[in-house]
């Protein structure tokens, strides 16, 4: 068992005073088996008019942020702590209809699990194309190695690049560049599932980046994401084809939902000229207890 605290700040800046409009924040984790947070704060400046709290259609916690005022300056600061049960390894406890790929889903959980298979670029083959290149499509293979494989081409292939800019590549856009950030290569694992059948989604959080000792961690001083991956007899497992890891080792799950869009950690509007804008500053810090 392990203590994380993690602390998030965000800052924007003006050029010149601005309306705020509403702000939306995707912060606070969910409790489950594996991890239980213990305490979750926020802090806004300039204060608020008002902040409320509610759950989007996948049960994520939204925090929704409305001012009455003009700034220069507009700053969030969140931390939270909570306890988290690392798995060592993968657990394929797979059932026994499902060990080898291709199968299909149980008929009582696939109209749950639908959206989660329909692809998101449907119309692109650069995907197969990429898959057939380590992958014997349409040959029966195990299912857990093939989901390592996945998980492996990604993470062994591809740079790591931190972008600021806003959005997401496209899996052709990825492929094309051979390069992207960790919200890039899980859309890339996610249509790449989907493409062979499994039900995938993506996830927002933190991981934890170890100072000293320890394998070097990509994507740290900022959100992370990576994606989960529908295993009968498992469940979702956890993927992160940034860093290869398979389960939730070091990975702070904060939302969950159909695309990397849906999943923002932080989003609003203001009022005012385009050029207003004079940067951003994002600053994230992971500390085990």
């Amino acid at each position: 068992m392990t203590f994380y605290t993690v602390h998030h700040s965000t800052v924007y800046r003006y050029r010149r005073p601005v309306k705020l409009g509403q702000h939306q924040m995707l912060f606070r984790p969910r409790d489950s088996f594996d991890q239980r947070l213990l305490d979750c704060r926020l802090v806004v400046r300039p204060q608020p008019a008002e902040v409320r709290w509610i759950h989007d259609v996948f049960g994520n916690c939204l925090t929704l942020i409305n001012f009455n005022t003009n700034a220069e300056t507009l700053e969030f600061e969140t931390t939270i702590r909570l306890e988290h049960t690392p798995e060592n390894s993968p657990d394929f406890r797979i059932e026994e209809y499902a060990r080898e790929h291709p199968f299909t889903y149980d008929e009582c959980e696939l109209p749950d699990l639908a959206p989660y298979i329909r692809r998101q670029f449907p119309d692109d083959p650069s995907i197969e194309d990429w898959l057939s290149r380590f992958i014997e499509l349409g040959q029966i293979q195990p299912t857990g190695r093939l989901l390592m494989t996945l998980n492996e081409a990604i993470a062994e292939s591809f740079s790591y690049q931190r972008r600021i800019s806003r959005g997401t590549q496209t899996p052709a856009e990825t492929l094309r560049f051979q390069q992207g950030t960790c919200r890039d290569f899980a859309l890339l694992m996610i249509e790449a599932a989907r493409s062979l059948g499994f039900a995938a989604r993506f996830i927002t959080g933190y991981v934890y980046v170890p100072d000293r000792d320890g394998p070097v961690r990509l994507g740290g001083g900022s959100t992370h994401a990576w994606c989960s991956i529908y295993v009968p007899g498992s469940g979702w497992v956890e993927f992160d084809p940034t860093n290869g890891i398979v389960g939730n080792r070091e990975l702070i799950r904060v939302g969950v939902a159909r695309t990397p869009n849906q999943a923002v950690p932080l989003s609003g509007s203001y009022w005012g000229e385009s050029d207003d804008e004079a940067g951003m500053e994002v600053a994230v810090n992971v500390k085990s207890e």
